[in-house]
């Protein structure tokens, strides 16, 4: 919830766990995100990968950017046809997404590293991710998968 700046792990209709005061993008969250526009993309996401020793401690990758997102900016101008249809090829054939397009990339949900604990309480910090601190990101790993179902909004 980027209004809430919470993050809930949920079973089915039930909140098993929830994590609070979670840091995005500084650019706030957006339905059209673009390359360094330092917001987070809202939307329904799966994690496409897993990176247990990232520089922000653990890292679970989004499979950003969706189809949806692609056809929106296609349509809006920002996207070319080319990356278009590579998206869609990757998004259709089960891949990640390219992460170079002018929609950017390796987005998805990480600790903090070694960044300063005050900063991440105080500010939006991120480059369009979700943080959370190291410890909540080693707890939140045990519910973590391939294909995990990541709802932003």
């Amino acid at each position: 919830d980027t209004e809430a700046y919470v993050l809930k792990v949920m079973q089915g209709q039930q909140v098993i766990r929830t994590f609070d005061h979670i840091a995005i993008g500084r650019g706030g969250p957006t339905r059209d995100k673009r390359y360094l526009d330092g917001k987070t993309p809202l939307g329904e996401f799966r994690i496409s990968r897993i990176n247990n020793d990232s520089h922000f401690h653990r890292f679970f990758g989004f499979d950003y950017p969706r189809l949806d997102h692609a056809e929106r900016a296609l349509k809006k101008g920002y996207l070319e046809a080319d990356d278009y249809l590579a998206i869609r090829q990757a998004v259709r054939s089960g891949r990640v997404p390219p992460q170079t397009t002018p929609l950017g990339g390796h987005l998805g949900i990480h600790g903090i590293g070694a960044g300063d604990p005050e900063v991440h309480q105080d500010f939006n910090w991120t480059n369009g991710c979700i943080a959370l601190t190291n410890r909540e990101v080693d707890e939140l790993a045990q519910w973590i998968q391939l294909g995990v179902r990541v709802v932003v909004y």
